[in-house]
């Protein structure tokens, strides 16, 4: 039987609900109806967590710099979230200290009663103490930024995005979901009582349609052009306003040797006021991130002159590091799909809400768009609460529980786990790891902790086709050192060609590890 199967095998069965979009969103969504029940198809037209989802700085957090604008009760619901997520995955999402260097007595007093509001908001859902450190305390704790006067630790969570999202997928079709990315929706239109939808297999060419009593539109900053599919004609089409305003972010990796944190940093107030992390990730150290409006969405955003710029500026100034274009190893740019509203006439992304949205527009079709990562699995409760209300789906056929559903891969709760601020290894696979380290290839080392035998598995199990998908999200060398996945390509390309038998797209990555180089052309004038 082939590995991926064709469409006409899983597109004539009967569907409750056809969600669209293989991000976080989307597979909260998938995960949240397939344990109530329902017959459940999710479609991504790239790869799961290949936009917003995978591009993140990495933190499962509430959000601290809400509690300057006042917004207690969305602090207080992302906080329980991230108690959540991390007992559903403690081999992808673990608690991480923080600390908030202060370079005058005032700032580190008002930062220290922030900090402690939020610890108290956590109440027993608190992962550590926040404790005041003078400037000897933190050579014995710590790097010391430059002009530290005093600073706070304080606790929030890291995650390993893309895995987290790959365990959502997993866990929602052991739960009888049918799970499918590179397809795409070509078109869809309301028929009866439900929609008929027009599917395409990015990778063979494949064409079937699926009828679906509802769809949900969770595309991210790409969520206008599906709903803008759904309207029933030009003239509604062109009047449609849109939902979100897509902000960039940008992020750079250096070796961890170059700047040796031990705990994350928060910088709270850049030159331009903006909020600037660096936090040690799997093995380096990532230093992000931008915010700048767009006025596009492009599947590869770029990282623009004035970005790159402020961040070599911020780690000299804020971090102590003076870097070159050789010292970063990859730089990669998201997307954040922000809802639309109360904007400037400036077009700044300042007023933007980052809460999420759900729209229903038309009978048994739903938006959901913008929140965070951290805030998944309420959205999808949201999105499904919904449904119901509305009258497009009927009572769930039982409870899901998700706040107790462990995501597939998770380990025993007391299993010891290894730290996401340490390289990539096979804990990353959680309890699937034993048959993996045994399996053939095991012994070939392809660099970065990848073996020969993980590529097999990930192809096998974890629906990898192309070398993007393979060093990009399964393993994630093009995120930490370009270079080196330039170099491990073609090897990961034979493998993933002998597994699947489809194109693994090697011309196309290669020239994407460009893409996530620096080039000391980039910095110039800075």
């Amino acid at each position: 039987m082939p590995l991926r199967p064709a469409l006409s095998e899983w597109t004539s069965a009967p569907c409750d609900l056809l969600v669209v979009g293989g991000g976080a969103t989307g597979l909260g969504v998938a995960v949240q109806a397939a344990l109530e029940g329902r017959q459940v198809v999710l479609v991504e037209a790239l790869d799961f967590a290949s936009g917003t989802s995978s591009r993140s700085t990495k933190l499962l957090h509430g959000g601290v710099r809400y509690l300057v604008q006042g917004r207690i009760k969305l602090v207080r619901e992302a906080l329980r979230e991230r108690a959540i997520v991390l007992g559903l995955a403690p081999h992808l999402a673990q608690p991480l200290p923080f600390v908030v260097h202060e370079r005058s007595v005032w700032s580190w007093a008002l930062t220290t009663v922030g900090l402690k509001l939020y610890q108290w908001l956590a109440g027993g859902l608190s992962l550590g103490p926040t404790q005041t450190l003078s400037a000897d305390a933190l050579h014995h704790s710590a790097h010391v930024l430059p002009g530290t006067l005093a600073a706070v630790r304080y606790w929030d969570g890291q995650f390993e995005d893309a895995r987290l999202a790959l365990a959502l997928a997993q866990t929602a079709q052991a739960a009888g979901a049918r799970v499918h990315n590179h397809v795409r929706v070509m078109g869809l239109v309301r028929q009866g009582e439900g929609w008929q939808v027009r599917l395409k297999d990015a990778l063979n060419g494949q064409e079937a349609e699926i009828h679906a009593n509802c769809v949900v539109n969770a595309t991210g900053v790409w969520v206008d052009g599906l709903r803008q599919m759904a309207m029933p004609s030009n003239s509604l089409k062109q009047a449609l306003p849109g939902l979100v305003k897509p902000s960039q972010g940008v992020h750079w990796v250096v070796e961890r040797a170059l700047l040796p944190l031990k705990e994350a940093v928060l910088v709270p107030r850049t030159s331009d006021g903006r909020v600037l992390f660096a936090v040690p990730w799997l093995g380096a150290t990532v230093i992000g991130t931008t915010d700048t409006p767009r006025n596009d969405a492009p599947l590869e955003p770029r990282p623009m002159a004035e970005e790159l710029a402020f961040l070599l500026q911020e780690t000299e100034r804020a971090l102590g590091v003076r870097l070159r274009a050789e010292d970063v190893k990859s730089v990669w740019v998201g997307l954040r799909p922000l809802v639309v509203g109360g904007s400037d006439a400036s077009g700044g992304t300042a007023q933007l809400s980052r809460e999420h949205l759900i729209a229903r527009e038309s009978a048994g079709f739903v938006t959901v768009t913008g929140g965070k990562w951290t805030t998944y699995r309420s959205m999808a409760q949201d999105v499904l609460a919904e449904l119901v209300r509305s009258g497009d789906l009927t009572a769930p056929l039982r409870v899901a529980q998700t706040e107790r559903h462990t995501l597939f891969g998770a380990p025993p709760p007391g299993t010891p786990a290894v730290s996401l601020r340490d390289a990539p290894g096979l804990h990353l696979l959680g309890t699937q790891a034993a048959q993996v380290a045994v399996a053939a290839g095991s012994e070939e080392i392809l660099g970065l902790g990848l073996t020969a035998a993980m590529v097999r598995y990930a192809a096998r199990s974890e629906w990898a086709v192309t070398v993007e998908d393979m060093l990009a999200r399964r393993w994630r060398v093009l995120f930490l050192d370009a270079r080196l996945a330039a170099r491990m390509a073609p090897r990961v390309a034979e493998l993933l060609q002998q597994e699947t038998g489809i194109d693994p797209a090697l011309p196309a990555f290669l020239d994407l590890c460009q893409q996530y180089q620096l080039r000391p052309s980039d910095l110039a004038g800075t």
